[in-house]
């Protein structure tokens, strides 16, 4: 019972974990990425431990060379010197030498081997790792990208459906618009035919005969010609026909 409420327990984590994987996926690379340096960081440990061991194998490499040559050379100065039995000894020892060389040898080319295929499949891994985050980053970009553009067509599409449902209150409110203009119109036109209008023209024509007398009078006083008095001033004399004389017998 124990373990499979602990299943149930596991299970609901498992659930709440991948739900915030998916609303926090940047989050989530972020976490990928510091997660990968540290690995990287373990790993090149690793390695400079490896290349460690590859540099002592080189120095006792170089060890054994030069006490090979030295152990050859007392070998050849002792069989010249006719000291066989030293010569021997000596010689017993540079095949000592010389296997410890052939065998530190091979490890070192094995360990060197391994140092470089090491180094290179961290250069691959760390690559390959680099490139599916940098396409994570894309795609991450692409869906925020295409999700916007989903937001604003929802909301262009929820527009236009507005827009088209207040197309009725529109047109209802241009109707009574209408009939409001109508009314008002209506209204002036009654009020305007009940309007006399009599008593107006007869004080603007009053108005009219003042002020033509009041220019009279000024052109009287001034000495200005008064335009009728000046046109028929200037009119030409109209000769009238003299009747023929009757005339008696010649």
């Amino acid at each position: 019972m124990f373990r499979r409420l602990l299943n149930v327990f596991q299970g609901f984590i498992g659930l709440f974990i991948s739900g915030l994987e998916r609303t926090n996926p940047r989050a989530l690379i972020e976490a990928e990425k510091e997660n990968l340096r540290v690995q990287i960081a373990q790993f090149n440990e690793s390695l400079s431990q490896h290349a460690a061991f590859v540099e002592r194998l080189m120095r006792q490499v170089k060890s054994l060379e030069k006490k090979e040559q030295e152990l050859a050379a007392k070998v050849a100065a002792n069989i010249k010197a006719g000291n066989r039995a030293v010569a021997g000894q000596i010689a017993l020892q540079l095949k000592t030498v010389k296997e410890q060389l052939d065998e530190n040898r091979g490890q070192l080319t094995a360990a060197d081997d391994t140092y470089k295929k090491l180094v290179k499949t961290r250069d691959i891994t760390v690559q390959e790792a680099r490139s599916k985050i940098e396409k994570l980053n894309l795609k991450i970009s692409e869906a925020e990208m295409l999700e916007a553009q989903a937001e604003l067509q929802e909301m262009a599409s929820g527009m236009i459906t507005g827009i088209g449902n207040s197309g009725d209150t529109l047109n209802r409110m241009e109707e009574y618009l209408n009939e409001r203009r109508d009314k008002a119109a209506g209204r002036a036109r009654v009020a305007a035919s009940g309007l006399d209008v009599s008593e107006v023209e007869l004080k603007e024509a009053e108005q009219s005969a003042l002020a033509d007398q009041a220019l009279a009078e000024f052109e009287s006083a001034y000495g200005f010609a008064s335009p009728a008095k000046q046109a028929t001033a200037e009119a030409p004399p109209v000769s009238v026909p003299i009747a023929e004389k009757e005339l008696g017998p010649q």
